[in-house]
């Protein structure tokens, strides 16, 4: 067989009327003719499935390149030629048909004299008669390229029966000659010449005649079927690897096809394989690699060639420090998964030691809502590779195991008990950030993943939180963090106390609306929030007045049933009057429940009305249709100036039809058309009310007929109920409509 290989590449257009050692014959034999055998399967570099797009977009850039920068030499075309000089090519069927179809391209678009281009007639498919027929009719076209889309000119030819569409084989053609036309019409005038010169090459080597059976069929293409995504990827990621250092790439091999896969194995799909699951796991390595450069894959691809490209080519500068990292972010997984091996259990454990989804004594409390096992979560749907863009792994839970990577890094520096501390630093950081949390170059912060990095490193590694890191984590809670670490100095003794606190439900990891000198309040404060929520929001007011400027016309309470208006009230940056008013009433008692809060609520009334003193908070308080038990917003256009005209929202941020004025609703039946700011009399007649007095109007021409003034003292407080007397006036009105 030696004698027979042809060591030259061929073009595609000096392959024919070249002369092979045929046996049997004396003579050489010209090769005249490429004939696909029967056996061969459809061509199937045009099919639209994502993994043949993907590898026939790949396939084009290589073919475009070779064409406009560096000359490329394709893999072995094997086959047997008979005495007629009649190739029957046994493995390369797809790179011969594209090649073919490149070439049509070329002399069509190139305008090449038929003579210099009739050889192409002498491509054939024996697979079908309509294939056969295809290229016979495509080799006599002459195409306009007027359609945005070659093939639907090609449709639309009278020799071209619709049936045609449905053939494999053929519809596949059109979309590889569509492809191609969008490809190369920059470089149509020159592609001719280009491929005639040898810009795309392969080799050829003949068989001997051994007859054209099954067997010989499965032997040369021993795989059976055709190459997963996944095995493509290792292949081109073991070239890339090659051509940089061979040693790591046999290192590395060696430990994807072994170490890392027996790590990866618990955590296999439905499908009994971990591709994806490694897959997944490489997009979010490139991740991190992308933000340790300063940069954001936002506009990048995720699909895991163009990643290689990016990040593990020979060329990029900073290739080996890549391979570093990604090499070491499977091996502390393997390592971890020893160790745990060792305990009886595997790698679920050890997030399992660490992390809950309750308070626990010497673990991290994580939202509810995420996977403790958080590397299984990343493996099983960080990304959807094979192209698609969208994140299923929040930045918040990248940046979380990213901390942990960092640990299992440098893990023999740190021990089990600082990494928990370190980690539930990161966590409280993590979760009252999510503004600062962006890696979108655009929005105001900028992109902080980056600079967010950098602090979890100082912190996991070193247990300091570096102030000279730019932007990175909200200010607030960096202060709040640091001023606990100096506080744990002195009270180490403490720290499950303040742990359990950080983990309440309603703080998250904030507890500044306690604060660190309140430290006799924690566990008031757990008491407090086991009472009714409406009870709390009711003894708080009649404490002071703790509300929080939303914005400018916005304000917020309490709320008797949504933990999101507390959460809000806990964590505004500027929250002096609940810190305040919640100390104080923390301070009245060392344990709370709804007894003692409605006898606090109770008091505050009956000290009102002694005193005829009925400021907002009183109504609020004493009239539960004030108290909306939504999200705790109300809107106040004038707070300081007209303090009782203000509207219960129903949603938390805008204005509905189902807002109202809280005084007129508690009256009677409100308008829903005018945010609850009157009271339908009769078809002719409304009342509303005004931060002084409720007015009887005319619907027609809003003439006030009559006044119903509220007794204020000399700063404006209302000096008798409003309720109570606005009930009584409206009454007579109400009858008289009647």
């Amino acid at each position: 067989m030696e004698n027979l290989i042809d060591t030259k590449p061929h073009t595609f257009i000096d392959i024919f009327n070249t002369e092979y050692t045929v046996q049997g014959i004396e003579e050489k034999v010209k090769l005249t003719k490429i004939l696909i055998p029967l056996i061969q399967r459809d061509y199937a570099q045009g099919r639209t499935t994502f993994s043949i797009n993907r590898t026939r977009e790949r396939f084009l850039d290589a073919l475009y390149n070779a064409v406009t920068e560096k000359p490329i030499t394709l893999d072995f075309v094997y086959g047997s030629i008979d005495a007629n000089g009649v190739l029957t090519p046994l493995d390369g069927q797809q790179r011969l048909t594209t090649l073919f179809l490149l070439h049509w391209y070329a002399a069509k678009k190139g305008f090449i004299h038929h003579t210099e281009c009739d050889f192409l007639k002498n491509f054939s498919y024996e697979t079908r008669y309509s294939a056969r027929q295809f290229c016979e009719e495509l080799c006599d076209y002459e195409p306009t390229f007027v359609e945005e889309e070659l093939k639907n000119e090609i449709i639309e030819q009278s020799w071209f029966p619709l049936d045609w569409k449905k053939d494999a084989t053929i519809s596949s053609m059109l979309v590889m000659l569509t492809d191609i036309d969008k490809k190369f019409s920059d470089i149509a005038d020159t592609l001719w010449e280009k491929l005639k010169n040898g810009a795309v090459t392969f080799y050829f080597l003949p068989l001997e005649d051994m007859g054209m059976t099954d067997d010989l069929y499965i032997k040369m293409n021993s795989r059976g079927k055709p190459l997963t995504s996944f095995e493509h990827f290792k292949a081109e990621l073991e070239r890339n690897l090659t051509s940089i250092d061979k040693t790591i790439s046999q290192r590395i091999m060696r430990k994807i096809d072994i170490d890392w896969t027996d790590m990866l194995w618990p955590y296999k799909g439905d499908n009994n394989i971990i591709d994806d699951e490694f897959l997944r796991y490489f997009v979010f390595i490139c991740d991190i690699i992308c933000y340790k450069q300063g940069e954001t894959p936002i506009s990048r691809s995720n699909d895991e060639f163009d990643l290689l490209k990016l990040y593990f080519e020979k060329n990029v500068s900073n290739v080996k420090d890549n391979i570093e990292l990604f090499e070491k972010y499977f091996d502390i997984w393997v390592e971890l998964q020893k160790q745990e091996k060792e305990k009886n259990s595997g790698i679920e454990n050890f997030f399992n030691r660490f992390i809950s989804k309750q308070h626990e004594s010497g673990k991290v409390k994580i939202d509810s809502r995420y996977d403790i096992d958080i590397f299984g979560k990343c493996l099983n749907s960080y990304c959807e590779v094979l192209g698609n863009k969208k994140r299923q792994m929040p930045l918040a839970r990248l940046l979380f195991l990213y901390a942990v990577t960092v640990y299992l890094i440098h893990k023999e520096k740190i021990s089990e008990e600082l990494f928990v501390q370190r980690l539930r630093i990161v966590n409280n950081l993590i979760q009252n950030s999510p503004e600062e949390m962006s890696d979108n170059p655009n929005r105001d912060g900028g992109n902080r993943i980056p600079t967010n990095m950098k602090m979890i490193d100082s912190i996991i590694i070193n247990g300091v939180i570096d102030e000279s890191i730019g932007p990175n984590f909200s200010l607030t809670q960096l202060i709040e963090e640091k001023d606990k670490l100096d506080w744990l100095k002195k009270n180490e003794d403490k720290r499950e106390i303040l742990n359990r606190l950080e983990d309440h439900e309603l703080l998250f990891g904030q507890i500044g609306v306690i604060g660190l000198e309140n430290f006799n309040h924690f566990e008031r404060f757990e008491s407090l929030f086991k009472c009714d929520l409406d009870n709390i929001d009711c003894a708080l007011l009649s404490v002071g007045n703790y509300m929080q400027a939303d914005n400018n016309w916005r304000y917020q309470l309490g709320s008797k049933s949504m933990k999101t208006a507390w959460t809000n009230l806990f964590h505004k940056a500027k929250k002096d009057s609940i810190k305040r008013v919640l100390n104080e009433l923390l301070a009245k008692a060392e344990s709370f429940d709804n007894k003692y809060l409605i006898s606090l609520k109770k008091d505050f009334i009956s000290g009102c009305k002694e005193r005829k003193k009925y400021d907002w908070r009183y109504y609020y308080v004493s009239y539960d249709s004030f108290r909306l038990g939504r999200y705790g917003k109300y809107k106040w256009d004038d707070f300081k100036n007209a303090p009782y005209d203000f509207i219960a929202l129903y949603g938390e941020s805008q204005l509905s039809s189902r807002a109202y004025n809280v005084f007129l609703n508690e009256i009677g039946e409100v308008y829903p058309e005018d945010l609850g700011r009157s009271i339908i009399i009769d078809e002719e007649h409304y009342v509303t009310e005004y931060n002084d007095k409720f007015v009887y109007v005319d619907w027609n021409t809003n003439e006030v007929l009559k006044e119903c003034l509220i007794n204020q003292n000399e700063f404006g407080i209302d000096t008798e109920d409003r309720i109570v007397k606005g009930k009584k006036w409206i009454k007579k009105f109400i009858n008289s409509a009647e």
